[in-house]
């Protein structure tokens, strides 16, 4: 299981942010006993420097009884009233301030975590602290799918994007029912499979993306080379996207990543290779038209858990490596062995 220090590194690649100095200090020096202190932290930090800066500000709908006109006048319930012999009116109008979506579902997420008894109780202490910091108006989001939706419609930026995401994590790590007390209970997210497999799918990507300039990164969607009698029969055909595809004019690189425990299963009594996913490189392969004079080359990547593996072949003569990378070990290798990846055999 990746220890929980290594937790931050990928999370920060994963959502396509390179790792804070400050942040990083606070990680490798505390001693994290569960996946939920260390996004606790991550929230708690990246709350103090949000408050330091001024919360976002935003327009936001108020509707009052006013002794003036402002905004949009609201006429039937004005006149339900009998409100317009007195000089006053009812209306709709926006108005600038920190009550955004954003930092209501910031703070409704620290009230939540202040009261998580998973949590060491200094923590909860920070958190409740920082609580206090925000304005009194503020009225609190509860953390929820509806709310992380509503919020992420809005396309927040730099800081506030990344502290939704650990919003949005601890979401997905919140279990449905509460203790007898009414607190929330968590699990640890590491032992979600399909939720750990797009994060590591993710965090391969923007680490290339933000670590490296020999390569144009992406995802891609590969045509398939095939005929068919009608365009329907063609559509019909699974779509090929790739986990990541790294290109320059010598080389293109489609590399996969699976998070699986093991990168090989027994048949027969012997250890083989996962079939259909070595099938699938193929099919990109096979179906990617390299440029002239540039190599075409395939990469099945696993986390290293039952066992490690480094073996190469030459597939419809294109080179192919499988290989599981150690996300147990210090940060430092875990980036050299990524970066070595790119490297051509003669180099290493």
């Amino acid at each position: 299981m990746i220890p929980i220090q290594n937790l931050y590194y990928l999370l920060c690649y994963a959502w396509n942010r390179l790792p804070e100095p400050a942040e990083q200090q606070i990680v490798e020096a505390a001693a994290f006993h569960r996946p939920l202190e260390l996004l606790a932290r991550l929230l708690l930090t990246g709350t103090r420097r949000l408050l330091r800066q001024g919360l976002p500000t935003g327009y936001s709908e108020q509707t009052q009884e006013l002794p003036e006109l402002r905004g949009r006048l609201l006429l039937a319930p004005t006149l339900a009233r009998n409100l317009l012999p007195q000089g006053r009116a009812i209306c709709t109008y926006d108005e600038l301030s920190a009550a955004t979506p954003a930092n209501q579902l910031l703070l409704g997420t620290l009230q939540q975590l202040a009261r998580a008894r998973p949590l060491p109780a200094a923590l909860r202490h920070e958190i409740k602290q920082v609580v206090r910091r925000f304005p009194p108006a503020l009225a609190p989001l509860p953390l929820s799918a509806a709310t992380l939706r509503a919020v992420r419609r809005l396309r927040p930026t730099g800081l506030s994007a990344f502290l939704l995401n650990v919003c949005e994590l601890i979401h997905h790590s919140a279990l449905p029912t509460p203790d007898a007390a009414g607190a929330s209970r968590f699990h640890d997210f590491r032992r979600d499979e399909r939720l750990m497999a797009q994060l590591f799918e993710q965090f391969v990507r923007n680490f290339y993306r933000l670590e490296q300039q020999q390569f144009r990164v992406s995802s891609e969607t590969i045509p398939w080379q095939a005929e068919a009698e009608t365009a329907e029969a063609l559509a019909l055909l699974p779509a090929m996207i790739t986990d990541t595809s790294l290109e320059s004019p010598e080389r293109k690189i489609i590399l996969d990543t699976k998070y699986y425990t093991a990168a090989l299963r027994p048949r027969y009594q012997q250890q083989k290779l996962i079939s259909p996913h070595l099938y699938q490189l193929y099919a990109y392969l096979q179906n990617q038209p390299a440029l002239p004079g540039q190599q075409l080359e395939g990469i099945l990547l696993y986390p290293a858990a039952a066992q490690t593996l480094d073996v190469r072949y030459t597939l419809g003569g294109h080179p192919v490596r499988v290989v599981t990378l150690d996300l147990a070990q210090p940060w430092e290798g875990i980036a050299a062995d990524l970066l070595g990846l790119l490297q051509l055999p003669d180099r290493q």
